[in-house]
């Protein structure tokens, strides 16, 4: 395991015997045995975690109980004493950077926002200063109001830079002579003299880690960048020997009023990634650890299945269920996967600013150009390279091919921010379709919708900003507004699938009922009855994957010249495995 380090080899030899440990008894879901492996790993990763965090923190191991109860964080940097934590230079190859850092090079660091760039900064220049560097974090994020005004945020940076220096080194001289420097030489060349004289002074080879650089934007983001490669042929007698860029952005989309990167100098674009697996395990247990809350099998599998190891929704996760519902904070009570679940649904809805900022940026062309596609399942696409390089950096989708959403809890919140203005507006009660023994009845839902498709469609599809996939954002907002009242969907979707998949989960009699709603569209040269066909065969397959008890297929039709007459329709058709599919046309 190359991430973990040193800590890791010296606890090594503890797998053999954590892998004969027992598991608890097996559930439906998840067999004997599943988690054997990657407990043993996890457990493997704690151990590291105790020495690791006291080296970071300061702090004793997690042995220690004279400190404060310790809990998930959501906010801001970790702090060991405060958080559980991975330990952030574990989170990354420091051996990479720091050889990076010895050959003079400068690099960038970007990851996803809530991902732990800042807190594997701040680690990162506790150890260069403990290894004979002077290392500074400075973040720029502050100089964003100036705009396009380089004197006032190059002020504000070098007032920024100055007040770091002299709180992390004691030093005063950035402190005293950034005015003067400034008022001098003015806002163009102020950075690279202040960065030349302080590094000529300096009794040690200076690092500079420059956190949140892509929110400067403009002539001060390009002013910036080009006193930086200005002073670069100086290093390391006359400028630091190594300056380090963190941001959400990768340097590649740092063209600002120019053809080609104003920092072209960079040696490594480095990116933090999330959590793994076993990193993921190794969090909850420090938990467990701590308080004795347990987390079943179950609960595990559907934090990780949920959130893939993003950080801010593991953590968002478990602290909501841990310590912000009331059931939860019950230390005796084991979490189950429904708590997980319920607390999922909690921050989707309460739009929590991680969520909230990621549902912006839908509004931008080249993340459209992206998602448009996958959320209509369309085969064709209009994005290029550069816009999924952009999206991919958001965070938005996964790392790795084929394109698709990151996670499944962003996965859930695009189609209901895309389609929340429907869902707060349309006056429906979940009780109309709910029979006297508590179940749902889809086929009402089903006829309600059809009406409604056919009385308001023409209206709702030029209030979409994705217009492509109006038709399927449409009908799940219309499911979501009746089925959220009581039970949940699931949603599946994606580049080249020609279809959205929705499973609907409805409890009845002390469990959860399940049904299949699939989503075909009809364009021009597709034949009525071939779509179909294929989305009745494509309806029984998910039926059988998810083991639900009924499926409904819809298919809009989208072709130039169709009368209501012509594609308002509902039958019953059979697969060829003689599964039972109701087809509602519209």
């Amino acid at each position: 395991m190359p991430r973990i380090g040193p800590a890791i080899a010296r606890v090594g030899n503890d797998a053999a015997v954590l892998e004969e440990k027992p598991c608890p008894p097996s559930s439906p879901r998840f067999p004997e045995g599943r988690f054997r492996r990657r407990r043993a790993k996890a457990a493997i990763l704690m151990a590291a975690c105790n020495e690791s965090i006291g080296r970071f923190g300061k702090t004793p191991p997690m042995e220690a109980r004279n400190r404060a109860m310790r809990f998930f964080n959501t906010a801001g940097p970790v702090n060991p004493e405060d958080h559980y934590c991975i330990p952030p230079l574990e989170r990354f190859d420091l051996e990479e950077v720091l050889a990076l850092v010895r050959m003079k090079k400068y690099f960038v660091l970007h990851a996803p926002r809530q991902t732990g760039k800042t807190s594997a900064l701040l680690a990162l220049c506790d150890l260069l200063n403990r290894q004979g560097y002077a290392c500074v974090y400075t973040t720029v994020e502050t100089a964003r109001t100036a705009r396009d005004d380089v004197e006032e945020a190059m002020r504000t940076v070098l007032a920024g830079l100055g007040s770091q220096v002299r709180s992390t080194l004691g030093d005063e001289f950035l402190a005293m002579e950034w005015s003067r420097i400034l008022a001098e030489f003015g806002p163009s060349e102020a950075l690279r003299e202040a960065l030349k004289r302080w590094s000529e002074v300096s009794p040690k080879p200076l690092v500079l880690l420059i956190d949140e650089i892509d929110t400067l934007q403009g002539d001060p983001l390009l002013s910036t960048l080009q006193q930086l490669r200005g002073g670069y042929p100086m290093r390391p007698g006359a400028f630091p020997q190594c300056v380090v860029l963190c941001g959400l952005r990768d340097v590649r989309d740092y063209r600002i009023r120019s053809t080609s990167s104003p920092f072209n100098i960079v040696a490594e674009s480095l990116r933090l990634g999330d959590f793994t697996q076993e990193e993921t395990l190794a969090l909850l247990g420090q938990h467990t650890a701590e308080t004795g809350q347990a987390f079943t099998d179950d609960a595990r599998e559907t934090i990780w299945t949920q959130t893939l190891g993003q950080p801010w929704l593991v953590n968002a996760l478990a602290y909501e269920t841990c310590f912000r519902r009331k059931a939860g904070r019950d230390r005796s009570r084991a979490v189950s996967a429904d708590d997980i679940a319920e607390a999922r649904e909690a921050l989707i809805v309460r739009r929590v600013t991680h969520l909230d900022q990621l549902a912006d940026k839908l509004r931008e062309d080249r993340v459209r150009r992206v998602v448009e596609p996958m959320l209509s399942g369309a085969d064709e696409h209009a994005f290029s390279n550069r816009d999924v390089e952009y999206v991919r950096d958001l965070g938005l989708i996964a790392r790795d091919k084929p394109v698709r959403i990151a996670n499944p809890i962003y996965a859930e919140v695009l189609p209901r921010e895309l389609g929340w203005v429907l869902q707060e507006t349309l006056d429906l009660n979940t009780t109309w379709y709910v029979d006297a023994d508590d179940s749902l009845n889809l086929d009402r839902l089903m006829e309600a919708f059809q009406d409604f498709f056919r009385r308001h469609s023409e209206h709702w599809k030029n209030r979409f900003m994705y217009e492509e996939a109006w038709p399927q954002i449409l009908l799940q907002a219309y499911l979501h507004r009746v089925v959220n009242g009581g039970g949940r969907i699931e949603r599946e979707y994606g580049l080249g699938r020609g279809r959205v998949d929705l499973l609907i989960a409805w409890p009845r009699g002390g469990r959860m009922r399940e049904y299949v709603v699939e989503c075909k569209v009809v364009r021009a040269g597709d034949g009525l009855e071939s779509t179909v066909r294929d989305g009745v065969e494509q309806t029984a397959g998910y039926m059988a994957r998810c083991a639900a008890e009924a499926g409904h297929l819809v298919v809009i039709d989208r072709r130039e010249g169709r009368s209501w007459e012509e594609k308002v329709f509902h039958r019953q058709q059979r697969s060829k495995g003689s599964v039972q599919v109701e087809v509602w046309g519209m």
